[in-house]
C-alpha cells in the first residue's frame, strides 16, 4: 500500500505542478488513494521530494537530484559491520550490543530506515533496544540481520 501510494505521488508530481501538501492530498483523493497529511509528510521525506522553482515562477515538488541518504541496504551493512557485536530478540524487543559509544549510531540508522515493525529505539553507550510490534517481528528482524551480515 505504501509503495503503491508513493508510486502514485511520483506520477502526480511528474504530470503536474504540486505546490502544497494539501494539493497533493486532493490529487491523491481524486485518484482514489486515501492518506493523511502526516502520511504524505512521511512520504515526501522518504521519496526525497524537494520544492524547486518552476519555469512558471511557482514552487513545485520534485525528486531531489542530490541523493544525500545512503541506500538502505548499504547503510544497514555499514553500520552493523562496523559497530554491532551481537543482537538477540527477547519477546518483542531486539537487544543490540555494539562497540563502546556506537549504540546510538546503530539505533539512529535503524530509525532512519522507517521500518514499520519498529515502534521505537533506545540507545545507551554500547547497548541499543529496538521495541518491535510483536515477538514475530523481533525474530524476523534478527533473522534478516543474521542472513545479511552473517554475524551473531
Amino acid at each position: 500500500m505504501k509503495s503503491e501510494r508513493q508510486e502514485v505521488i511520483l506520477n502526480i508530481i511528474k504530470e503536474q505542478d504540486i505546490e502544497t501538501q494539501d494539493q497533493l492530498l486532493a490529487e491523491l483523493k481524486r485518484k482514489g488513494v486515501k492518506a493523511t497529511q502526516a502520511t504524505i509528510s512521511r512520504d515526501i521525506k522518504s521519496l526525497q521530494l524537494v520544492k524547486e522553482l518552476s519555469p512558471q515562477g511557482n514552487y513545485r515538488y520534485v525528486v531531489s537530484e542530490r541523493k544525500t541518504s545512503i541506500n538502505i541496504a548499504n547503510r544497514l551493512n555499514t553500520i552493523f559491520k562496523e559497530s554491532v557485536t551481537s543482537f538477540e530478540a527477547a519477546q518483542n524487543i531486539v537487544v543490540i550490543k555494539t562497540m563502546p559509544g556506537l549504540a546510538s549510531a546503530a539505533c539512529s540508522a535503524l530509525d532512519g530506515m522507517d521500518l514499520p515493525e519498529v515502534i521505537g529505539s533506545l540507545a545507551g553507550d554500547d547497548t541499543g533496544l529496538l521495541i518491535m510490534r510483536d515477538s514475530e517481528s523481533a525474530q524476523e528482524l534478527c533473522s534478516q540481520i543474521q542472513k545479511k551480515l552473517d554475524i551473531g
